[in-house]
């Protein structure tokens, strides 16, 4: 259940993000119906990139996260983004990011929606 309510919180984000950016971050699904579900399916693939690829990066790229005092860590979210977007068309889902500056908007956006929803909707761990 804690899962599913990561990705409903991560898809709200998504939304968040695309209504803010809508041009540039954006999903073309024809329906409000596959609009959620592409921001789903999305908030999924969001989820298995930072929970696979992002620890592995942080761990490669150590140093260079100290050396930068952890800016470093906007560029890697941005490619992590960018990396979502691909992976999302691969499985044909109508979710686009054109760009780096937008993925890197988008994903501080996504992060701090994120972190807000979280305040107000914990997890059990919280309680």
């Amino acid at each position: 259940m804690t899962y599913l309510l990561k990705i409903v919180t991560t898809a709200a984000a998504l939304w968040v993000t695309t209504l803010i950016f809508s041009p540039h971050i954006d999903t073309t699904a024809d329906s409000t119906l596959g609009h959620i579900g592409t921001l789903l399916a999305v908030a999924l693939i969001f989820g298995l990139v930072n929970g696979i690829v992002k620890p592995i990066v942080k761990v490669i790229g150590c140093a260079v996260y100290a050396a930068s005092l952890g800016l470093f860590a906007l560029v890697v979210n941005a490619a992590l983004f960018l990396l979502v977007d691909l992976i999302a068309d691969w499985f044909d889902l109508p979710f686009h990011v054109n760009g780096f500056w937008w993925a890197m908007l988008g994903a501080v956006v996504v992060a701090v929606v994120s972190w807000i929803l979280n305040l107000v909707v914990p997890d059990k761990k919280g309680r």
